[in-house]
């Protein structure tokens, strides 16, 4: 009977902390003595950035509404549509279609800068549902370049009007 061994140019496993969960947990032990040690716990865990489920669109209906909507800005690469919610924060929706950007990557990129433009400028956003999708080609955009452009349609974005 043949006995099946490891080889031994396997590295055995080994249990990988990520630094930021580390980090987390030494600061919720550690009580902050001074001012100094709460400023750094405050720097370490940046409250409000987070992208969870009520800041998306998800169904079908909900961006159907906002292309229905009809109000929209352009830019070189993106259009922003965009509906006004019966919400008091505004949630986003990425679009990027396999026609335009081709390889998986490239679409995955797009909605990754996306989500983090959202999530640095939702504080300033007034409460709109948002549809950020691609309009044109990508072929020699740089990343700096798409973060901006994203930026200047959030930016462009009307104010509301006051409710009665």
């Amino acid at each position: 009977m043949a006995v099946a061994r490891s080889s031994p140019l396997a590295a055995p496993r080994a249990v990988i902390v990520s630094p930021s969960k580390a980090a987390e947990a030494s600061l919720a032990t550690a009580a902050p003595s001074d001012a100094g040690d709460r400023a750094a716990a405050e720097v370490a865990n940046p409250a409000g950035f987070g992208f969870d489920s009520s800041l998306r669109l998800h169904k079908t209906d909900e961006f159907s509404s906002v292309f229905a909507f009809r109000r929209v800005l352009r830019g070189a690469h993106f259009a922003l549509h965009y509906s006004p919610n019966d919400r008091d924060t505004p949630r986003l929706g990425l679009v990027v279609a396999k026609k335009l950007a081709k390889r998986a990557v490239q679409r995955n990129l797009v909605k990754r800068i996306g989500r983090d433009v959202f999530r640095h400028a939702r504080a300033n956003l007034p409460p709109y549902d948002l549809v950020l999708r691609l309009s044109a080609k990508l072929d020699d955009v740089t990343r700096r370049a798409m973060r901006e452009e994203m930026i200047d349609l959030l930016g462009r974005l009307p104010k509301p009007k006051a409710r009665p």
